[in-house]
């Protein structure tokens, strides 16, 4: 990561910030709605249905607009993540949702548990990855920094009409703090992979991340992994291996 985020001192462009803000919307709207979803349903369902427009959003706009042309290989990594992201359980009763979740994340909807917010949080994250991945090689970090700052600010707003409170609890404000520190390490990793491969190819392995909270699910949250499941992680790992062959 170091050589391709070297220029962590230069200025930026105009178009450089406005990606790190497009990127922080996307971002906070993601994590809003991935929030909401994962408060009514199970997170193992939830957050692989959060993965579908994260991968195809970007793959579509590089392929269709930035003329990018990934090889024979990379295409069938691509094709084999599909399944990966979307290795849904099966959904658990309302009484799944938090009891800590505030009042806005709590209202159940009329549909599967969870699932009707997890494609707005899907659109969102592919925002995110298509727009960082706009930021220049000479940008710096500092749209990162415009990035986390329109997260956050958007989340603030969205919060706002529900009188949440601000202050968290000593281990709940640890949790987020440790959250925002792996968030921003993995976009600051995700930038330096778009500059180092395509886009499309870049984000379809940064979009295998459902795979991480399915792994420890059974152990923490004691939720049985399914077939399909265990088909998914088993297609993950093809997916990183046919796309790092490219």
């Amino acid at each position: 990561m170091g050589p391709a985020l070297a220029s962590s001192g230069g200025g930026g462009t105009a178009g450089d910030y406005g990606s790190g803000a497009l990127s922080g919307v996307g971002t906070g709207a993601g994590v809003a709605f991935l929030y909401r979803a994962m408060a009514q349903g199970r997170m193992s369902v939830v957050v692989p249905v959060s993965d579908v427009g994260a991968v195809a959003l970007p793959v579509l706009v590089g392929v269709a607009f930035l003329g990018e042309r990934p090889a024979a290989v990379a295409w069938a990594g691509i094709a084999v993540a599909v399944p990966a992201g979307r290795t849904r359980g099966v959904v658990v009763p309302g009484r799944a949702r938090s009891a800590v979740a505030p009042r806005w994340a709590r209202t159940a909807g009329s549909v599967t548990p969870g699932v009707s917010a997890a494609p707005a949080a899907s659109v969102g994250f592919g925002v995110r990855f298509l727009a960082m991945a706009q930021v220049g090689a000479d940008g710096g970090l500092w749209p990162v920094v415009v990035s986390r700052g329109a997260s956050v600010l958007l989340i603030a707003v969205v919060l706002a009409p529900y009188r949440s409170p601000v202050m968290l609890p000593g281990r709940l404000a640890a949790v987020a703090g440790v959250g925002g520190a792996v968030g921003t390490v993995a976009i600051l990793l995700h930038l330096a992979a778009t500059r180092h491969q395509l886009m499309a190819v870049a984000t379809v392995l940064t979009a295998l991340y459902p795979a991480v909270p399915v792994l420890p699910a059974p152990a923490f949250l004691h939720e049985r992994l399914t077939r399909r499941q265990t088909a998914g992680l088993v297609c993950a790992a093809a997916a990183i291996a046919l796309i790092a062959l490219r």
